[in-house]
């Protein structure tokens, strides 16, 4: 019979575990445990007493040293329950890397898309971001998968391989605040001037913006009336919907006391035939 088929027997492949064997498995493995429990402890408890800018460079590198405390233990332990032959291993390895290739495709993909974002950071924890149709604020980030909490305070994972397809819009990219949009859309007949000014005073006029910001209202003309997009920064990034309620209320009453009129949406036209 061929070596290397005997090789691939079970029975050739793996030692026959002792007692003492057993016992440094347990060993690496608690230790594995420990040091993981330890990472996963001590870098917040450090990166929170360095503050803000510290921790957004700290926490990234928590499921990185996570990853390598595991692939440190499995390659302590594969010398023990694995003979230490050539064949064993090609044998071993070789059939591990195709049942790990095809079983964890999209895992894997997830994790080189995790070191890229480690990388390139298009976002990081504490922004607000878009991807695909999930908004909301970045609390963890794991070597596969980033948790992101939403406005209605719903927790979404999203897998780190959706940067390979989907477009990822960062509202703040590690600022501490961010811009907001205020609409409103009026009856084309009245005076622009005076309200687009109406309209900066009342986000001037929020307890939440942010006054060493600047506040922009653009005005657009469209086929039904004329629209007003009041931008402005909220002192905070979480209090972007206080702020942008605070504004829409404060311009829908100044609106009112102007006389001017909402802008009546156009009606469908029905069809012909």
């Amino acid at each position: 019979m061929d070596p290397l088929d005997d090789a691939s027997e079970p029975s050739t492949i793996l030692r026959s575990i002792s007692t003492a064997d057993a016992l440094e498995i347990a060993v690496i493995v608690a230790i594995t445990i420990a040091a993981v429990i330890l990472v996963e402890r001590g870098l917040p408890a450090v990166a929170a007493r360095l503050g803000p800018r510290a921790r957004i460079l700290v926490l990234p590198w928590v499921p990185v040293f996570r990853l390598l405390a595991l692939l440190l233990a499995i390659l302590l332990v594969l010398p023990i329950v694995v003979e230490p032959r050539t064949e064993s291993l090609i044998a071993l390895l070789g059939a591990g890397a195709v049942a790990i290739g095809f079983a964890f495709k999209d895992y894997l993909t997830s994790i080189l898309a995790g070191i890229v974002v480690l990388f390139e950071r298009p976002y990081r924890q504490g922004d607000w971001v878009r991807i695909g149709d999930v908004y909301g604020e970045v609390r963890e980030m794991g070597m596969r998968a980033l948790r992101i909490v939403t406005p209605d305070d719903d927790v979404v994972t999203v897998p780190h391989g959706r940067i390979w397809d989907s477009v990822v819009r960062n509202a703040n990219d590690g600022s501490p605040t961010l811009q907001c949009v205020a609409d409103f859309h009026v009856h084309p007949e009245h005076d622009a001037a005076r309200l687009r000014k109406v309209l900066g005073d009342a986000a001037l006029a929020s307890p939440w913006v942010d006054v060493e910001k600047p506040i922009a209202v653009v005005v657009a003309e469209r086929p039904w009336g004329t629209s007003y997009r009041v931008r402005a920064y909220p002192i905070a990034a979480e209090d972007q919907f206080r702020f942008t309620s605070d504004v829409t209320v404060r311009g829908k009453a100044l609106i009112a006391e102007l006389g001017v009129r909402p802008a009546t949406a156009p009606v469908a036209e029905p069809a012909v035939g």
